[in-house]
């Protein structure tokens, strides 16, 4: 007999209860994994830097990456291991003040415009999209570069302001939908006050929203600070990963083929950006009802015989013998 499709819902292969199951993603592990290791580096780094990132060393300068340096040194003899660690505490707090300060303008602007509408939401959405209009890094480079004598205080505060239009949008949209709920409608018809409506009905329903948005902010507000700071428009002598490219770059490292200057700390960049991304990804298949199932138990729907399809019910192929074989 010609083979059969057996329809088997996702729901059949796993466990009914999943206990931490964010964390049995691979993409969250993974993530979480290199994340974390920044971290400590951020946290540590300063204390465990084998060279004072400053001083110079004449007779070790240009020298590639050995035991005594293992990251070489620049043209000075400065150790660019010791720059790394150091630069490491930098990029995360500023990444991380200017996203939750950047999380904060997006949520107030957000579930207002959303939740108020009328001329409110108008003229939120009117500032939202001017925001969005202009460039950010154009934005941010013509801010740092008009304030004379531009601290880390003032670069925090650029990223974090040119940086939450994206966020206020998406949860203006959420929020529009929100407000209709039935759930919303109760707590008004009980004589509920806005605030207590606001805080205590929408905002949890966004939570994996504002999440996704933090996330997505401090990778901009990473992204943002390294440009600004390859530019020379911020201090260059207190160390980031982008005050390295700088001296690099000003330096004619990459004419010179000293790789060991530049690619550590563009390589930092990018697995801090790619481990935020990773979690990123994971929340959104932990919080996507279409993802959940698929992305959360993939190797285990495969160990079953399923094929994982987002959007489509797996199915199992199996062979139906007739009754006499089963005997």
């Amino acid at each position: 007999m010609a083979d059969a499709v057996i329809a088997s819902p996702v729901e059949d292969a796993v466990p009914k209860r999943q206990r931490l199951v964010f964390l049995r993603n691979t993409k969250s592990l993974i993530g979480l994994g290199i994340f974390a290791f920044f971290v400590l580096m951020a946290i540590v780094g300063p204390w465990v830097a084998p060279y004072d990132p400053n001083k110079t060393r004449p007779q070790d300068a240009m020298q590639g990456p050995s035991g005594a340096h293992l990251l070489g040194t620049t043209q000075t003899g400065q150790d660019i291991f010791s720059q790394v660690l150091v630069g490491a505490r930098g990029v995360m707090m500023i990444g991380f003040i200017s996203g939750i300060v950047a999380t904060a303008v997006a949520i107030v602007i957000g579930v207002s415009a959303g939740y108020f509408g009328g001329w409110r939401d108008e003229i939120l959405s009117m500032l939202s999209n001017v925001f969005l209009v202009i460039p950010q890094i154009v934005l941010m480079i013509i801010i740092v570069a008009t304030v004379p004598n531009a601290g880390w205080t003032t670069v925090t505060v650029v990223i974090a302001l040119t940086g939450w239009a994206w966020g206020a949008r998406v949860m203006r949209a959420q929020t529009l939908s929100l407000a209709h709920r039935d759930f919303v409608e109760a707590a008004r018809a009980n004589g509920e006050k806005n605030w207590r409506i606001i805080f205590f009905e929408i905002m949890p329903n966004l939570t994996a929203i504002i999440t996704s948005t933090f996330i997505n902010t401090v990778i901009a507000a990473i992204l943002g600070l390294v440009t600004l700071s390859f530019l020379g428009l911020v201090p260059v002598n207190s160390y980031n990963w982008g005050t390295i490219l700088y001296w690099a770059q000003s330096s004619g490292a990459f004419l010179q083929g000293a790789w060991w200057w530049f690619v550590p700390a563009g390589l930092c960049v990018a697995l801090l950006g790619t481990s935020l991304a990773l979690i990123n990804f994971g929340i959104d298949e932990f919080v996507n009802p279409r993802l959940r199932n698929t992305g959360m138990n993939a190797g285990r729907l495969r160990k079953l015989g399923i094929r994982p399809r987002v959007g489509f019910t797996p199915v199992v192929r199996a062979k139906v013998r007739r009754h006499h074989e089963a005997r």
